[in-house]
């Protein structure tokens, strides 16, 4: 694939996971998550040609403009998308798959000192929602998805769903669009209040058994 063609999809990309894109215009000036992938992809380029300090002044500039750093260490594939994008980091080794989504403030960081795979891989067409944090060389299958705030430090099966801190999987499979888009963190389940809401309805249980064996 040539790079008018790669520009061409990324920019399609764009129409096809944002409905707030009105116009090609638009997306060429307005989208900082767009720009922040071209950067990378430049810095990428020059980071695999053995330019690396060239690379790392790419990706500090990419930063500097658009608030989003990408290592130029990283593998990302194709048609990958960052909405909004304010706060992103993406580590040295991290593994990013096809179709990948992700949201404002999500971090895919390191936990080791050490020169080795240390940075989460994402297969294709993960989604991971704003805020979310996944630390480590864990993997996320396929079709997974991340919800918002979430924290994750464990792999995460294909087509799960992950929330909380730290991260749970509620579910196995995932209903792939849900109201036409590919995560609703509205709509995702929070495993603490569920947990404690269960705990108030047995208290409130047990409280109605004891009046009834107090009155007897």
């Amino acid at each position: 694939m040539n790079i008018f063609s790669r520009i061409k999809e990324d920019i399609q990309t764009v129409f096809r996971e944002d409905p707030a894109a009105r116009s090609l215009l638009e997306v060429l000036l307005c989208y900082p998550g767009l720009h922040a992938t071209w950067n990378y992809r430049i810095a990428h380029w020059l980071w695999t040609h053995h330019v690396k300090l060239l690379a790392r002044y790419f990706s500090h500039v990419g930063r500097f403009f658009y608030g989003i750093e990408i290592h130029p260490g990283a593998t990302i594939g194709r048609r990958f998308f960052i909405d909004h994008g304010m706060g992103v980091v993406v580590g040295e080794t991290t593994e990013i798959g096809d179709d990948v989504l992700i949201y404002q403030g999500v971090v895919l960081g390191g936990v080791s000192h050490e020169k080795q795979k240390r940075h989460p891989t994402l297969g294709n067409k993960v989604v991971v929602g704003a805020g979310a944090i996944l630390l480590g060389p864990i993997i996320i299958g396929d079709e997974a998805r991340v919800g918002a705030g979430s924290v994750v430090i464990k792999d995460v099966p294909e087509g799960a769903t992950i929330v909380g801190v730290p991260g749970r999987v509620i579910a196995e499979a995932v209903a792939r669009h849900i109201s036409g888009v590919e995560l609703d963190h509205n709509k995702l389940p929070d495993p603490v209040i569920e947990v404690l809401t269960r705990l108030e309805k047995r208290i409130e249980d047990l409280e109605k058994e004891h009046n009834k064996c107090h009155k007897l």
